[in-house]
């Protein structure tokens, strides 16, 4: 076996190992939601089935899966809008059915009308496909003259009702799953800044463009960090458990724009380095400094967002570490310097204003928390 071949085997093999542990991570943060959709169902059907006397509740345990989701985002709204659907399919399905009986063609018209209307009553995703198979089960398994047609509306509110119910009783930590997303955003946000350093530091192209890459992969994180702060508001709200978590959910939520612009940002700054380095543009050591001082300073700031209130680092030991950073960034870094310096040195001092505000400070005073002239470096400092 040739050495290039060993490489690549090894290669293939810390790839699989990566993917397994993404994989793992992936199903233990979603153990809860999994077990709550199981219990959901299970009761719904129960419900439906031994309580209320339906024979075929088949709408209830489908309803409770799709009001809590695993996504957990706007729950309260799914389920309304799954009744919602479910009533406008069965009800176009009941009546055009009854009168024009089942076929191909009438299956495409009660789905189109359906569909339709739902869609006119509400934009959102749920109701139309709702409606439209809502509608074909009436049209093929479930025909109007077997009866039930009031009982599935009933089924599908029973779940509706049930998903929300085990929300309550079994609910995820409201805060924490939005802060662990955080965390893991920002994470790959400092190891970015760092290996870009190190790419400055060493000239070398592909290890900037991999972290460059690495910064553009981050999008659905960001979806998920505002899924799991939709959901999480949610529980706070109907869980009298997590009622004391608003407070620091609201500071998360807060922290969602700047999360993001930080990660805008840092992709402009990589991107700009990547061309820098690859037209030889002269460089400052200190500005290349300060990019590494940066991506360490994220690093705080992400340690600080999985911390439990009392614990360190908190919001004021975060901000300090970035205004450190932020004294740093003085004009005369890039003075002499081309184009891309001086992009690179306007983002770094843009993402250190976003860092600030995930800190909780306002933008105004994160603003003025920037050198705005240089002071003559043989003149000391004044107390």
């Amino acid at each position: 076996m040739t050495p290039a071949t060993s490489l690549r085997i090894e290669a293939v093999r810390d790839s699989g190992r990566d993917r397994l542990r993404t994989a793992s991570r992936r199903l233990r943060r979603s153990a809860l939601p999994i077990v709550q959709c199981a219990v959901g169902a299970a009761l719904a059907w129960f419900l439906a089935h031994r309580v209320v006397g339906h024979p075929q509740p088949f709408f209830a345990p489908m309803a409770a899966v799709i009001s809590m989701g695993v996504s957990f985002g706007a729950r309260l709204r799914r389920s309304v809008e799954l009744v919602a659907g479910v009533a406008v399919g069965i009800g176009i399905g009941d009546f055009f059915i009854a009168r024009v009986g089942a076929g191909t063609w009438q299956i495409a018209l009660v789905v189109a009308i359906a569909m339709a209307i739902a869609i006119f009553l509400d934009g959102g995703a749920i109701i139309p496909m709702q409606a439209a198979s809502s509608a074909v089960l009436v049209a093929t398994l479930m025909p109007p003259h077997t009866g039930g047609g009031a009982n599935r509306m009933i089924d599908a509110l029973i779940g509706g009702l049930v998903g929300i119910l085990v929300v309550a009783v079994i609910p995820l930590h409201p805060v924490r799953r939005a802060r662990q997303q955080a965390a893991d955003i920002l994470s790959v946000v400092g190891t970015s800044l760092v290996d870009c350093a190190e790419g400055l530091h060493e000239q070398d192209p592909e290890k900037i463009r991999a972290a460059l890459e690495s910064a553009r992969g981050t999008q659905p994180q960001i979806d998920g960090l505002r899924s799991a702060l939709e959901g999480g508001r949610e529980v706070s709200r109907i869980s009298p458990l997590y009622w004391n978590s608003r407070k620091r959910l609201e500071a998360v939520r807060a922290a969602a724009d700047p999360l993001d612009n930080v990660v805008r940002n840092t992709r402009v700054l990589l991107r700009r380095a990547l061309t820098l380095v690859r037209d030889d543009e002269i460089l400052d050591p200190r500005l290349v400094d300060e990019v590494e001082e940066l991506g360490k300073a994220v690093d705080v700031v992400r340690r600080y967002m999985l911390a439990d209130p009392g614990e360190q680092p908190d919001a004021a030991e975060s901000t300090r570490v970035v205004r450190r950073v932020a004294k740093g960034a003085t004009k005369d870094l890039v003075d002499g310097a081309g184009l891309s310096a001086h992009v690179v040195f306007a983002q770094l001092r843009s993402i250190v204003v976003d860092l600030m505000q995930v800190c909780g400070v306002q933008r105004l005073s994160a603003i003025a928390l920037l050198p705005t002239t240089v002071r003559n470096p043989y003149v000391p400092p004044e107390d």
